[in-house]
This record gives C-alpha cells, sequence and structure tokens, in this order.
C-alpha cells in the first residue's frame, strides 16, 4: 500500500486561532486521519481523562458560527446539530494514540511538525519586529536631532544677517 504524504498547505491552512490558541476542528483532524468524525469523537468520549482542557474544548455557538463564516471549508459545520470539538496542538497528538491506526500516527506526525515550524516562524516574526521597533526609535530619535541641528543653523544665520557692519579700529589706508 502506498502511502499519501499530506502536504504541509493543507494541514496549514486548517489551523486556526480560537482563544488565543491554535486549534483544528474535529472535522478537519478526522478527515486528515482517514475516519469519520464522529467515530473520531467516540474515541475522545471513551478516554476522555486523555484529553484535558489545554488539550481540547468544544466551540460554544458563536465561535462555530464565525468558523463557518471565515473558512469555506467547514461550510458544512453550519447545519450541524452539534457544537464541534477544537483540538490543541497536544491534543492532537493525543488524538494519534487513541485512534491507533497508521495513517492517524503519521498525520499526527505531520500536524505536530506544522505546529511546530509554525511556532518557529511566530517567534521569529517577533524578533524581527522588535529588531524593527529599535531602528524606528533611533530613526525617531536622528529626526528629531537633525531637526535640532537645523534649527541652530537657521538661528546662526539669523544672527549673521543681524549683525551691523562693525567699526574698523586701527590705521587706515
Amino acid at each position: 500500500m502506498e502511502k499519501v504524504i499530506v502536504p504541509n498547505e493543507i494541514i496549514l491552512s486548517k489551523i486556526l486561532f480560537i482563544r488565543n490558541q491554535k486549534i483544528m476542528i474535529d472535522s478537519d483532524l478526522a478527515e486528515l486521519f482517514g475516519v469519520p468524525t464522529k467515530r473520531l469523537n467516540e474515541q475522545v468520549k471513551r478516554n476522555s481523562n486523555r484529553f484535558p482542557e489545554n488539550f481540547m474544548f468544544q466551540l460554544t455557538q458563536i465561535e462555530k458560527e464565525q468558523v463557518v463564516a471565515n473558512c469555506d471549508h467547514l461550510r458544512k459545520l453550519k447545519f450541524s446539530s452539534t457544537l464541534p470539538y477544537a483540538f490543541t496542538e497536544h491534543g492532537t497528538m493525543m488524538l494519534a494514540n487513541v485512534i491507533n491506526s497508521e495513517k492517524a500516527v503519521e498525520t499526527s506526525i505531520r500536524i505536530i511538525e506544522v505546529f511546530v515550524k509554525m511556532r518557529d516562524y511566530l517567534s521569529d516574526n517577533a524578533v524581527i519586529k522588535s529588531e524593527l521597533e529599535a531602528i524606528k526609535k533611533k530613526l525617531v530619535n536622528h529626526d528629531k536631532n537633525i531637526e535640532l541641528v537645523f534649527s541652530y543653523l537657521d538661528e546662526l544665520i539669523d544672527k549673521q544677517e543681524l549683525k551691523t557692519e562693525r567699526i574698523r579700529i586701527g590705521y587706515k589706508r
């Protein structure tokens, strides 16, 4: 049997940011793991002790509506009577343990790799952003200093223009 590798872009497109956390919705994970969403949620309920709040939570009705409105691939949730579950990075890894299929294990490893790459990317961007802010502050100070130099030059020029012709002292030729 040939292994199907899920591209990082597909996994990345299914990662959402809700409640200040990067999460994946149960239906997206079920699709990636190759199992029905109902079966995935059954396994989660059977192993509920493995999924604390920081691994998994259920979306509110308002969050569900926002997800449906903002994510085209989740339109089918609009007609679902149940609220979807959201899994954090740790929750996706735990899912691979409870589903225990070869595809689930491989896919969860890929998902974790994408989460790690995303975290690295965001931290790199944070460093770059702070360096840019420091440069901006320096530039603002440089601008102020240049303006100050020009104002001093203007004052000197004004003083120079106000000076009258000096009376020469000494021998005249």
